[in-house]
């Protein structure tokens, strides 16, 4: 079974946001992958970890969305906070925006995380 590490706060130093992990993991544990989902049912982007040779779930939910909005604005480069460093979420940014033009105005992701979407992310989409 595939953990799901759910991200609720973060910090923003100078042109970076690192995303906090309440989870006791340590930075050797965890490795990025690149990959950026959607879990439409849930309303929430997911970034995979490989975690001891376990690929597992970083769960951004909509009260995070507006950084995450934020951060593709200004070109912020995206942290995962563990307990002994920082893991940088490689090819995020790339990944969510590619992601974001795929969601748009596709009703296979559900109107209201469509719609949730574009809302929040008008921004990026020049609305």
């Amino acid at each position: 079974m595939r953990n799901v590490y759910l991200i609720d706060q973060f910090n923003v130093v100078h042109n970076e946001i690192h995303f906090i992990l309440n989870e006791t993991k340590q930075l050797s544990q965890l490795q990025p992958t690149g990959q950026v989902l959607a879990d439409s049912d849930h309303e929430a982007i997911l970034y995979l970890i490989d975690e001891n040779d376990t690929y597992n779930y970083v769960s951004f939910g909509q009260s995070i969305w507006s950084q995450l909005a934020h951060m593709i604005v200004s070109d912020q480069k995206a942290f995962l906070k563990v307990e002994d460093g920082l893991l940088e979420l490689t090819d995020f940014t790339e990944e969510l925006k590619a992601l974001l033009y795929n969601i748009e105005g596709n009703s296979n992701y559900g109107e209201v995380f469509v719609q949730a979407i574009e809302n929040t992310f008008a921004d990026f989409f020049g609305k």
